[in-house]
């Protein structure tokens, strides 16, 4: 429901400031209803402006050709984590 403020308040609703006086506002209907019943705001009985957008249409999607998967190299793995300690034949960490 759309109303107007006919005072100013202070605080915030839903993290946003309210709107300040004379300004329209639009609001869950229960909500609204309040507002006007404590004489805080009055319900809005004009059309909302209808604003006229301008149709434009996309330019052609550009195509480029992918290549084949045997052309091109896997990438190379990237390690995560801490380096690895040398290791001989047998798993045992080698202490140079």
């Amino acid at each position: 429901m759309r109303i107007r403020m006919t005072v100013d308040m202070s605080g915030t609703r839903n993290g946003q400031p309210w709107p300040p006086r004379g300004d329209i506002a639009d609001l869950p209907t229960a909500e609204a209803a309040h507002l006007c019943a404590s004489g805080i705001a009055e319900p809005v009985t004009e059309p909302e402006p209808v604003v006229e957008v301008e149709q434009t249409t996309a330019p052609p999607a550009e195509t480029t050709e992918v290549p084949a998967a045997e052309t091109t190299a896997p990438p190379a793995e990237k390690r995560r984590g801490r380096p690895r300690l040398p290791r001989d034949g047998e798993g045992n960490i080698v202490r140079e």
